[in-house]
């Protein structure tokens, strides 16, 4: 074995070696690690040296190669009959492989339903949509509910108030509690299941609590224990009480109270059919990624099941359905889902599509690149349809100090009643407040820093009509229902075009008509062409002048040609 070694020598081993302990090692051990040695390469000198000019496949990328190769010959249409039942651990990975090859028959899903019967949903369950006026489903229920009921991990995206919450609800309470099919009362004496059967994570204690009042009145007051919510600013001990006592079945909370619980032992996940992480957007930003990553190591884990011997992340998860609901599915959404669901179907308005095989125009799958091109195309992408359809955007331009004031006008001239008003800073709050009290205008603030019972009674006062003004920051963008909202306005301007389209979202629920009213100055207007731009809809200035809203003729004729 010679000591020294050319540079025009490649040299392969398994690990990498110093090349000063080349000369010291024995050919023995050199051997034992599948050493191959190359004496001469034919390639351009200044070209650099790599596996591929060398024509050297290693398994990777043959196994790779090969892999990609099937599925370039896979069309992915999507219409086949789902599976009813998820497949056995032992036939995961050949499962997989073929639910890839074949395509769902989401054609002859009801995407336009007349009624909740036709979903496939319990007698029981339907009696409850009923006696709570709900008898025709949204379009993106009609599309959402029977993809989940088959047994699909799903990303539901649709704009916000088009009824996303009951999309995942519906098949929870379908499978899990009183209003199932073939629930007895003798299940319910017994205590037959008492395991935690699903768990929904929300980024938000005001989106938590909401979505516990929603089951809770669809389960109605004699079966409230079955749901039970974890969410941080409450009493811990009472809220672990509650669970020894009442074993719910469902479980409703924030990351940070949902993880502490779980890590003191008190809150057992493992045997969990059902995990929604409702604007997952928002979960997954830094705040919450240690919480997320315990919730998603120990919900619907399999009991006994060993996490450092399992190296196949679908057997660990395969008795888990995993739900993702957001406004908006940029690629960070798209990553977590193809990381921790069992292939993911993206489900919207009229429209179900494996998650794994969307045209490139449609989200962008790949990983983003540094261009600037690159990451606008996704984040329009990912906006296009989170705006409720039914909104018209304006924008006005006025002086810093007089920006209260022009809310002010704006609220007379368009005669709203409910009015949610967005400022960036949680110390702007309270002055704003004080200048619309002291022009005779109902005002609260809303914050982070208030106590859960203070923000609660701000909540009920804005949703009684008590408080006519609701000035508050990105706390309230996400999961605030207000069917009554009917403005919002952007005292500052939003970061970009999802948090526009988050706080737009505030008004204009389910099909109702509302208005967004940016107010900036004449230096920030070139931010809101882009985001009208980012958005695709049209936001005309516009001045409010005696009394009424007035739209200036030129930007009135760009918003007609931009339809």
């Amino acid at each position: 074995m010679p000591s020294l070694v050319s540079p025009r020598l490649l040299f392969l081993v398994g690990e990498t070696i110093h090349l000063k302990k080349l000369s010291r090692g024995s050919s023995s051990a050199l051997c034992q690690r599948s050493v191959r040695f190359f004496s001469r390469v034919d390639r351009d000198k200044n070209a650099p040296l790599t596996l591929a000019n060398l024509g050297f496949n290693t398994e990777f990328e043959t196994t790779a190669k090969n892999k990609r190769n099937k599925l370039e010959n896979v069309k992915v249409n999507y219409p086949i009959e789902a599976p009813k039942s998820r497949e056995k651990v032992a036939t995961s990975n050949k499962s997989r492989a073929v639910r890839v090859k074949k395509t769902l028959e989401i054609e002859s899903a009801p995407f336009a339903a007349k009624s909740f019967s036709e979903l496939g949903l319990p007698p029981p369950l339907i009696e409850r949509l009923e006696r709570e006026g709900f008898n025709v489903p949204t379009d993106v229920q009609s599309a959402a509910i029977p993809t989940i009921l088959k047994n699909h991990d799903a990303v539901i995206q649709s704009y916000t108030g088009s009824g996303k919450t009951l999309a995942y609800v519906l098949p929870i309470l379908s499978e899990v509690g009183p209003l199932k099919n073939n629930y007895s009362i003798a299940d319910k004496e017994t205590g037959k299941k008492t395991e935690i059967e699903a768990v929904i994570v929300a980024p938000s204690r005001e989106l938590a609590m909401q979505i516990v009042r929603e089951v809770e009145k669809l389960l109605g007051p004699e079966n409230k224990r079955v749901v039970q919510q974890l969410v941080g600013g409450a009493n811990r001990s009472r809220q672990e009480e509650a669970l020894k006592k009442n074993k719910p079945l469902i479980v409703v909370g924030t990351p940070g109270r949902i993880a502490e619980i779980s890590a003191a032992g008190k809150l057992h996940t493992h045997g969990c059919r059902f995990l929604v992480l409702d604007e997952v957007d928002e979960l997954l930003s830094f705040n919450f990624r240690q919480d997320i990553h315990r919730i998603l190591e120990h919900v619907g884990r399999r009991s006994g099941a060993d996490p450092q011997g399992q190296k196949d992340s679908l057997v660990r998860w395969a008795d888990r359905r995993t739900i993702m609901v957001s406004a908006t599915v940029p690629f960070s959404v798209v990553r977590a889902a193809r990381s921790w669901a069992c292939d993911p179907l993206l489900v919207q308005a009229k429209s179900v599509i494996p998650l794994e095989s969307l045209a490139p125009g449609t989200v962008n799958l790949s990983r983003p690149t540094s261009s600037s091109n690159s990451d606008s195309n996704l984040q329009h992408q990912a906006t296009v349809q989170s705006l409720p359809p039914a909104l018209k955007h304006y924008y006005c331009v006025t002086r810093l100090q007089h920006k209260v004031d022009t809310l002010r006008r704006c609220v007379h001239a368009l005669n709203a009643q409910s009015v949610i008003a967005f400022m960036n800073h949680t110390r702007q709050l309270k002055d704003a407040v004080f200048k619309l009290e002291a022009r005779g205008m109902k005002a609260a603030e809303l914050h982070g820093d208030l106590g859960k019972l203070g923000r609660s009674t701000i909540l009920k006062k804005f949703k009684s009509g008590e408080v006519r003004i609701l000035v508050t920051n990105e706390l309230a963008a996400r999961g605030l229902d207000v069917p009554e909202c009917d403005l919002v306005v952007n005292l500052d301007l939003p970061t970009d075009s999802i948090h526009y389209a988050h706080r737009a979202g505030r008004t204009g629920r389910l099909g109702r008509k509302g208005t967004v009213v940016t107010i900036c100055e004449e230096r920030e207007v070139f931010v809101v062409k882009k985001l009208q731009k980012q958005l695709g809809v049209p936001i005309p200035a516009c001045d409010f002048t005696e009394g009424k809203l007035i739209v200036t003729e030129k930007e009135e004729k760009h918003a007609e040609a931009l339809r």
